[in-house]
């Protein structure tokens, strides 16, 4: 009798082990897909995934943006864990194989304004980490997929596979020997899931990045995207940032403003916003030491964008002087100190921290691209980012395109090298963009 308890109690008790074993399992099973879902939502803020996939706060990642190529339109996806209208039927592989090769699970090709010639740099931890994310860190949401607003045979999706054969270097980024852990690290995020030269690398005749990495002669040169120009960022001192120091393109990615030399608006203010500002100072600071090695592309700069401008004294002149009496040439600084001095300051100097920024020492005025410049009086600027909310209001509905002209061109005159020659013609076709 005494043995057959002894059984039975050898039996619970193996059957106790083997249940806290399982629990134990599960516990640890859970946790990992936790901390895995958790580095893959890091993993998409360095993606930025946000910016394209989400046209809609309240349904983040459902997709819907248009963006414009020369025959029209085309639309991003759903990318949340909807089975019927998003990603939810992928498996690890099919999202892997969009990332690296732009091709989804019914073998179709993405066209590149994907970045998936920049994604396909990323690691495999790095990809399962984000399909992690996606699958269960991501709210389902039913939301169709838009077809493009072009027409058959515009819509034939094979000849992309032609575009990837001759313009994908498909693979995970390889680390450079003799380059340092950090130097490597900010290599791969600038490379591949910041995909920096998807905007700033110039484009060629398909549409390909003419360079992928900082063994090309053009690679982040510069390049205009859609209404916007996405300045020179290679370490040439006058026409990219070879004259801004590692800290400052810190602060730079961090909040978007640097005193003296420049601030972030449009894409540039989004992918502030919703990525780099999310990123670790460790990043960010591996992106700045990478930056300031791409060699040297000069546009003809004999000085740095950021070096030109004075302060402005026409208030002085201005104030006491009726309107009636202002010639042609004070339009621009009339509609300066109507509408921007307030915050700006009557000589251009911005306020004291460094909030509203100096017109003068300035990178958009510096220049003679001029599309930023008109956008932002436009459109204004709005970038949150921890710690920082910047608000700059839109000028579209109270100045006219004539004003806007005169505005710009003031601006470039006083604070900048003097050669935007804005019309009224460029802001409306701007205004209508």
């Amino acid at each position: 009798m005494a043995s057959n308890f002894w059984r039975v109690s050898l039996g619970v008790g193996a059957m106790a082990a083997l249940w806290m074993s399982g629990v134990a399992a599960a516990e640890d099973a859970s946790t990992r897909q936790a901390e895995l879902v958790k580095r893959g939502e890091y993993v998409a803020r360095t993606a930025d995934c946000v910016a394209c996939h989400t046209t809609d706060h309240d349904k983040p990642f459902a997709g819907g943006l248009p963006m414009g190529l020369p025959m029209g339109n085309i639309y991003s996806t759903n990318i949340t864990p909807d089975k019927d209208t998003g990603i939810g039927s992928y498996t690890l592989e099919e999202f892997k194989r969009v990332l690296r090769e732009g091709v989804t699970p019914d073998r179709g090709n993405l066209y590149p304004a994907m970045p998936y010639p920049s994604y396909t740099k990323m690691t495999d931890d790095e990809i399962e980490a984000l399909y992690a994310y996606f699958m269960h860190g991501v709210q389902p949401i039913h939301q169709e997929n838009k077809a493009p607003d072009f027409y058959w045979p515009l819509t034939i999706r094979w000849p992309l596979k032609i575009w990837n054969w001759m313009f994908l270097d498909e693979g995970a980024y390889q680390p450079k020997a003799g380059q340092s852990d950090e130097w490597n690290r900010g290599a791969y995020l600038v490379q591949g899931p910041a995909h920096c030269g998807t905007c700033h690398t110039p484009r060629g005749l398909a549409m390909q990045e003419r360079a992928y990495d900082e063994t090309g002669d053009e690679y982040l040169a510069g390049a205009d995207i859609a209404s916007w120009h996405a300045f020179n960022i290679t370490s040439d001192i006058n026409s990219g940032i070879g004259g801004w120091s590692a800290d400052e393109l810190v602060q730079y990615l961090k909040d978007g403003n640097v005193r003296g030399k420049g601030q972030a608006g449009g894409q540039m203010g989004e992918a502030v916003e919703h990525s780099f500002s999310h990123m670790t100072d460790a990043d960010l600071h591996a992106i700045a030491v990478y930056m300031k090695t791409v060699p040297a592309v000069n546009d003809g700069d004999t000085r740095p964008r950021y070096s030109y401008g004075a302060p402005g004294d026409d208030f002085l002149r201005l104030r006491a002087q009726p309107v009636a009496q202002d010639a042609a040439s004070d339009r621009g600084a009339r509609v300066y100190l109507e509408n921007c001095a307030a915050c700006h300051g009557p000589s251009g100097q911005g306020s004291p921290d460094g909030y509203y920024p100096s017109m003068f020492h300035n990178s958009v005025i510096g220049t003679d691209y001029h599309n930023n410049l008109i956008n932002v009086v436009l459109d204004g600027v709005k970038r949150k980012t921890p710690g920082n909310d910047v608000l700059m209001p839109a000028f579209r509905d109270e100045l006219s395109d004539e004003d806007i002209a005169a505005l710009a061109n003031y601006l470039s005159q006083q604070f900048g090298r003097g050669d935007m020659n804005v019309t009224p013609k460029s802001v409306k076709a701007l205004r209508n963009d």
